[in-house]
Order: C-alpha cells, then structure tokens, then sequence
C-alpha cells in the first residue's frame, strides 16, 4: 500500500492541486445553454404536491456547476420568497438531503460548515481537521477563514486554538494561516540543507526535534518539498514518510504524513481516504459527501483515476456497491463513470 507514496521518480514533474492556477480536473462542467430560471421552476415543481420527485433534484443539481447552482439559488428565492436551503432540508433526509445541501453552498462556506461540523459537539474531529487543513491550497484556506469570519463573527484560528493542543495545534494554526511559500522556484541546495535538518532532527538523533519537521513541513512551497523529499531519501536511504511515521506518533505523526502525502499528491491522498471510508467498518458517508462534492469542480478526475491505481477497482463501483438509494445516485452523477 505504501508503494505508492516511496516511488518519488517522477515527482519533480507531475502537477500539483495544491499549487495556484492548477487546471481544473473536476467531473462537473458549466451547462451550456443554462437558464437558471427554468432550473428553479423544475425543482420547485419536484419538491411540490405529495411526494418529492428525487430524480429531478439530482440531475439538476450534479449537472451544474457550483457558480451556477449560485444563480439557481438566487432566482429559487426570488420565484418563491424561500430558500432552497430551507425547501431542499424540509422536503429530503439524511445523507441524500446533506449531499443536496453540501451542493448548493459555495465552495468556501462549504469547507467553512465542515470545520465547524467538525470543532462542535462532542470531542472534535481531528482526522477532518487533518483532511481540510493539509489539502487546500492557500488561496482555499483564507476563503474558508474569511467564510468562518462572516458567518460567526470570530476568527477560525481563535476557535481552532480552543480545540487543540501541543504540535499538532502549533502545525493546524501555520496551516490555517493559508501562508505557505508558493514560489514555483527550486533551491536544490535549500532542499538538501533542509534534508539534512530534518535528518538531524530525526533518525539521527535520540528524541525527535517536532518543531523542526512542524517549520520545514508547513512554510516551504510544494516544489522545494518534493525536491526535498528527493533529496531526504537520497540521504537517509529511508523516505520522509517512513521516518516520520517511526520516530513520531498520534495527531502530529498524522497531519505530517497528510502534508507529505499531499505534497507528492492530493488527489491520491484523497482517493486513499475515499477507500478508507468505504471499507472501513461501516461507510462514513459524510466523508463521501465532503470530497466528492468539494473536489467536483478541482481535481475528482485525478481522484479516480489514483483510486484505480491504488485499489485496483473504480471510484464509481466501489461508491456503486457501498452506498444505496438516493444519496448513491447523487454520488454516482458527480463522480461520472470511468472514461467519462
């Protein structure tokens, strides 16, 4: 399984979604010839009377995109003098009714009530804390601070503080300052210095020095790290993954595993993490829900097409097999068949 994360050959050259301008390879396009009128008056109709007529829910809100589905809302509530938030809540259940619901929010807001889904109640949701902050770019990072702030009033960091604690605090907060360098610039001879830090850091020595790998992990841009994550292995002959997954452990040893996986790959970082809530004990749907919905529009092609290589079956049969009724066709719509 761990295969995939020690081949660093041809990292130097593959793209990456975590860095600005990443082309889009979402599943979900703009439609052409869009009338967001006509889309308000169809879900209207379907939710309308006895009985919702699901079908017309899905295939209007998985074959528009997120800008789009903006525009839907808009002339919803100008037609109606309600939300479709509130129509969608009070006419669906369940997941099928949080997929619909995760849809329609912008982008941002979106990550923003997945942070908040996961700080409130009780205990807080680290690995989702992990999964937001170690795979949004910079420029997604401060929407969703900038959501947070205009929804609540409050700062995400200041209720982020109250939530954790020790290195996996300090590495969430530098994180959520979306401040990482974003040079696309390599300084070979940084790469190895730093190489060196973090093998001093480390393997060579008795005790880990946290703060060193927290620095290097959080602040340099995603080329120098994957030049050096090339650079650590020629070193220590062991990968960084490998060294931070011995010499650390719990929430810390996790987030910089998800940062390093990260840096050589988002999509396939998520794929892992799509399987994972598939087959597991139990499906986490709302883990479904929260990366395919938020990855239609970037990166879900990349996704499934890592899925494919990791696991061997498709993204789409797996969601197929491991999820039902509604909430399944919803997914399947977004998620598109392979080669489609």
């Amino acid at each position: 399984m761990s295969s995939v994360w020690d081949d660093l050959d041809l990292l130097l050259d593959s793209p990456s979604s975590l860095t600005v301008n990443s082309a889009a390879r979402g599943t979900i396009k703009e439609k052409p010839g869009f009338n967001p009128g006509e889309d308000a008056a169809a879900l209207r109709k379907a939710m309308e009377g006895i009985g919702t007529t699901e079908k017309t829910l899905v295939d209007i809100l998985t074959q528009r995109s997120n800008a789009q589905r903006q525009l839907i809302c808009k002339a919803y509530q100008d037609a109606t003098g309600r939300t479709l938030c509130d129509d969608l809540e009070g006419d669906t259940r369940g997941d099928f009714e949080d997929i619909l619901v995760a849809l329609i929010a912008p982008p941002a807001r979106f990550d923003c009530q997945e942070f908040t889904r996961a700080i409130k109640g009780a205990g807080t949701n680290e690995s989702v804390l992990i999964e937001l902050f170690a795979s949004r770019s910079n420029h997604q990072i401060k929407a969703m601070c900038d959501a947070y702030l205009a929804e609540t009033g409050r700062a995400l960091v200041h209720d982020l503080k109250s939530e954790v604690s020790g290195d996996f605090e300090k590495t969430l907060l530098i994180l959520a300052e979306g401040k990482r360098a974003e040079s696309t610039n390599v300084d070979v001879a940084k790469a190895k210095e730093d190489a060196k830090i973090l093998y001093e850091a480390g393997e060579k020595k008795w005790g880990t020095d946290e703060s060193k790998f927290i620095e290097v992990l959080c602040h340099r841009s995603v080329p120098q790290l994957r030049q050096t994550l090339v650079e650590y292995k020629s070193l220590s002959g062991k990968t960084l993954q490998e060294s931070i997954e011995r010499e650390m452990s719990g929430r810390l040893e996790d987030i910089l595993v998800a940062i390093v996986k990260c840096v050589k790959s988002v999509p396939a970082y998520l794929a892992e993490l799509l399987h994972k809530s598939m087959k597991g004990a139990g499906t986490t749907e709302s883990t479904l829900t929260r990366i395919v919905v938020s990855r239609s529009e970037v990166d879900l092609q990349d996704i499934k097409a890592e899925y494919k290589k990791l696991f061997g079956t498709s993204l789409y049969s797996d969601i197929e097999s491991e999820t039902s009724g509604d909430f399944r066709q919803t997914l399947l719509k977004i998620c598109g068949e392979d080669g489609k």
